[in-house]
C-alpha cells in the first residue's frame, strides 16, 4: 500500500475545478428564465407600441383635430388613444421598476441566501477563492442585465421617438420616467442594484436585510441622479418681460424675477403683470423688470444622459470595490483546501 501510494504512476486526487459562468447559470437557472421572459414580454410590448399602437393613436389624433372642431359632431378613434396611453404607462413603469427587481434578486437570491445558509463559505473551502466567487457572481449577471436592459432602453427610445410630435398626449422628453427609460441611466441603475446587492449581502449576511439594502442603494442613487442631473451640464437662461410671463420648455433648473440691475431673485408667485394691478405693485416694490427661466432644451438630452450615466457608474464602481474590500476583511481567516487562509 505504501509503495503504491509513493509510486509516481499512482493516480492523484484532482482538485475540484473552479466554477465559472456555466456553474452560475445552472445554479440560477430559474432566475435566468424569468429574466429572459421579462425582457421578451417587455420587448414585444415596446415593439407593439413602436409600430401599430403609435400609428393608430397618431391617426386618431389627426381625426380628432379635423373632425372635432364642432364638439357636437365629434367622431374619432378614442380607443386607440387610450390603448396607446395604457400600454405606454405599463411598459414605461415596468422598465423603471426593473433596476429595483434586479436589486431585490441580487440582494436576496444571488448573494444574501448563499451567505446566510453557508453555501458560499463551503465553496471557499473547496478550491474556489472568495474573490473569484464574487467576481463570477458579478460579471455574468452584469453582462445579462446590461444586455437585456440596454435592449429595452433602445426599444423604448425608438418607440417614444416614433410618437413624438404625432401624438398630442405623448410624454415630453423631460418627463421623469421617460427621461430615464429613454437612455442609459436605466442600465446604470440596474447595475447599481447588482453591486448594491453584493455589498448589502456581504455586510449583513442575511437575505431579507440584504434585499432591503440593495433596494435602498438603487433608490438613493436614483434620487441623487435626479437631483444632480440638471446641474451636470450648462443650462440655458431665457429672460422675458413681466407681461409675457415665463417662457422656455425643457428640464427646469431655476426660475424667478430679474431686477433692473440684472440680479435674479425669488418670485413671490404673483403672476404676470397683465393678470392684475396688484402684481404690478408687488413687482414694482421688488424692482423687478422681467422673469428668467433656466432650463435644458431637448438638445441637451444626450449630454445630460451621458454625464449622469457616468456619475451612476462611478457609484457602481465604488459599491463594487467596497464589496471586494468587505469580502477580504470577512474571509481573511477562512480556510482553503490545502490548509491556507483564503485571500
Amino acid at each position: 500500500m505504501t509503495a503504491l501510494a509513493l509510486s509516481p504512476d499512482a493516480p492523484k486526487t484532482a482538485r475540484p475545478a473552479a466554477p465559472g459562468a456555466g456553474w452560475l447559470l445552472r445554479l440560477h437557472r430559474p432566475a435566468l428564465y424569468v429574466w429572459i421572459g421579462v425582457v421578451v414580454v417587455l420587448a414585444v410590448g415596446l415593439v407593439w407600441l413602436w409600430g401599430p399602437l403609435t400609428d393608430a393613436s397618431a391617426a386618431a389624433w389627426r381625426q380628432y383635430r379635423v373632425d372635432c372642431t364642432d364638439y357636437r359632431n365629434c367622431h374619432y378613434d378614442q380607443d386607440s388613444i387610450v390603448r396607446y396611453k395604457s400600454v405606454y404607462m405599463y411598459t414605461t413603469g415596468a422598465l423603471t421598476a426593473l433596476p429595483f427587481v434586479v436589486a431585490a434578486w441580487a440582494g436576496a437570491a444571488l448573494f444574501g441566501r448563499e451567505l446566510e445558509h453557508g453555501t458560499a463559505q463551503l465553496a471557499w473551502t473547496q478550491g474556489l477563492s472568495p474573490a473569484r466567487w464574487l467576481a463570477t457572481k458579478l460579471i455574468v449577471p452584469t453582462v445579462l442585465v446590461a444586455a437585456g436592459t440596454g435592449l429595452l432602453v433602445a426599444l423604448h427610445r425608438l418607440m417614444w421617438s416614433a410618437g413624438d410630435g404625432r401624438i398630442d398626449t405623448a410624454k415630453s422628453w423631460y418627463d421623469n420616467l421617460t427621461l430615464h427609460t429613454n437612455g442609459p441611466t436605466t442600465v446604470a441603475f440596474a447595475l447599481t442594484g447588482l453591486a448594491g446587492g453584493a455589498l448589502g449581502a456581504l455586510l449583513l449576511r442575511r437575505t431579507l436585510p440584504a434585499l432591503m439594502a440593495a433596494l435602498g442603494f438603487v433608490a438613493a442613487t436614483r434620487f441623487l441622479a435626479d437631483q444632480l442631473m440638471p446641474h451636470l451640464w450648462p443650462a440655458v437662461t431665457h429672460v422675458t418681460s413681466l407681461a409675457d410671463g415665463y417662457r422656455g420648455s425643457g428640464l427646469g433648473v431655476d426660475s424667478g424675477l430679474v431686477t433692473s440691475t440684472g440680479a435674479h431673485i425669488a418670485d413671490p408667485g404673483c403672476g404676470a403683470t397683465s393678470a392684475s394691478s396688484t402684481c404690478k405693485a408687488v413687482y414694482a416694490d421688488l424692482d423687478a423688470t422681467g422673469f428668467y427661466t433656466t432650463y435644458h432644451p431637448e438638445s441637451h438630452y444626450w449630454p445630460l444622459q451621458l454625464t449622469t450615466t457616468a456619475l451612476v457608474l462611478a457609484v457602481v464602481a465604488a459599491l463594487t470595490v467596497a464589496a471586494f474590500v468587505q469580502l477580504r476583511r470577512s474571509t481573511a481567516t477562512v480556510p482553503r483546501a490545502g490548509g491556507k487562509a483564503a485571500v
